[in-house]
């Protein structure tokens, strides 16, 4: 493999060495009558050995495989691709003063072409380069504290992003933004609301579907959301801020607690559930879309709780499911499990049992629904109604991954059973919605439909 032509091998390989091309190189290539432009891109080690990649004038990559008729000319030399951020624009001391923490993800990724995978490259002060809109919204300080993927972060993580928030709130900061991946951002904004009360000022988690260096990237607009929302909201929460549909239209700002990721890639991803949207970020002003919120107050006092117990577990019920799952977790010493039971809050009779077992042995059992909208009701039918009598609590509409992170910071903070379960059905961070909210078509489903 070439150092000038990295990841290219076979056919393309010797093809590009007959030009004396290396990455970076503009190109003309003509194939079946077409003719394609761009710069010569390094390729994933893992790929095959018969395309060449180029970045076409559009900013997307063009995969081009090499046959005898294909025609490949060299039109220059370019500097090899690489990511240099600019300087940060010069700070304006008058405005709110917001501290960006990167803990990684797809918002601080870029493309790493010997995979051809995305990889955690870009610090907060990098995004803030890159970035600039971000000078005129508030005065910006910035803390990498992790560069991971969101599947790589534990209880431990959550924990130590906690006081790392608390630390900067305690210097003044007006507003907190948390660089986070996707994928389990409703697990950590969950977390931290639990373990940040009493909070004075926003903490904002963000993310993007999509890494920067591409061009249809929503990170920019994402992070100057939640910037703008840590800055400058009336509220003390902590929010998720992701796009609110597909187009660069709005911000949306979903309460951490009821906040979930419902589709794999869409930029519009992230979906209040169970509950009012809190707010939007639109035109560069925050929309409250409710009453209901803390206010934002810099004279409160935070309250650092950022204890949590791992040994809960998050079991997941389906038909024929052994009931020695259950029992796994008890021989282990998990203190907790939470169930995703079907419809209002059902598992098999056969779990019964190992259930019951559970309760005896001082385990905590409480039961979500797998549905995604709507509220456990274990009244209706004779299973929820035995279940309810072995001793299993109920936990309304809250969602399951909440219930699972309040589950291990409530046992982070109390030995007391009683106590632990009396907290389990407490209302502390706007788990529980006091009544059933439908879910709202998506703004661009109702104009495709030419409904107003």
């Amino acid at each position: 493999m070439s150092e000038k032509l990295p990841g290219y091998k076979g056919e393309a390989l010797k093809a590009l060495e007959r030009l004396g091309a290396e990455a970076g190189d503009l190109l003309r290539v003509e194939k079946d009558g077409e003719i394609y432009e761009g710069i010569l891109m390094p390729r994933s080690e893992l790929g095959d050995d018969k395309h060449i990649v180029i970045k076409i004038r559009s900013g997307y990559n063009v995969g081009i495989r090499i046959t005898p008729e294909t025609r490949i000319e060299k039109k220059g030399t370019r500097a090899k691709p690489s990511f240099v951020p600019p300087p940060p624009p010069k700070q304006r001391p008058n405005l709110p003063r917001v501290t960006i923490i990167s803990t990684g993800g797809t918002i601080a990724s870029r493309v790493d072409y010997r995979t051809g995978a995305v990889r955690p490259a870009i610090s907060a002060s990098d995004l803030y380069s890159i970035v600039p809109e971000l000078s005129e919204i508030a005065t910006i300080d910035t803390e990498i504290l992790f560069s991971a993927f969101s599947e790589d972060l534990t209880p431990r993580h959550w924990a130590e992003t906690a006081k790392t928030v608390a630390k900067h709130i305690e210097k003044g900061a007006q507003g907190i933004v948390i660089t986070h991946g996707t994928d389990t951002m409703g697990y950590t904004a969950a977390a931290l609301s639990f373990a940040l009360q009493n909070l004075p000022v926003p903490v904002v988690l963000v993310g993007a579907q999509r890494s920067e260096d591409r061009p249809s990237s929503d990170a920019a607009e994402n992070l100057i959301g939640a910037v703008q929302c840590a800055a400058t909201a009336p509220f003390a929460e902590v929010v998720v801020a992701m796009h609110q549909t597909i187009s660069d239209e709005a911000v949306a700002i979903h309460r951490g607690t009821k906040v979930r990721k419902l589709h794999t890639s869409r930029r519009d991803a992230f979906k209040t559930v169970n509950a009012e949207l809190l707010a939007r970020v639109l035109n560069g002003k925050v929309v409250m879309l409710t009453d209901d919120f803390t206010p934002r107050r810099d004279d409160r006092r935070l309250v650092l709780k950022p204890e949590f117990e791992e040994k809960v577990a998050l079991i997941k019920f389906y038909p024929g499911m052994n009931p020695k799952i259950i029992e796994w977790h008890v021989e282990e010493g998990y203190r907790g499990i939470i169930l995703e039971g079907t419809g209002l809050g059902h598992v098999r009779r056969k779990c019964f049992p190992s259930i019951r077992k559970a309760i005896e042995n001082d385990v905590i059992v409480a039961m979500t629904s797998q549905c995604i909208w709507g509220r456990v009701n274990m009244n209706v039918y004779a299973n929820g109604r035995d279940l309810l009598s072995i001793g299993v609590i109920p936990l309304g509409d809250m969602l399951a991954e909440t219930a699972l992170v309040k589950l291990m910071w409530i046992l982070g903070q109390t030995r007391d059973l009683e106590e632990a379960k009396n907290l389990l059905t407490k209302n502390i961070a706007h788990e529980f919605s006091s009544r059933t909210v439908e879910p709202i078509e998506p703004p661009e489903t109702i104009r495709r439909e030419g409904r107003n």
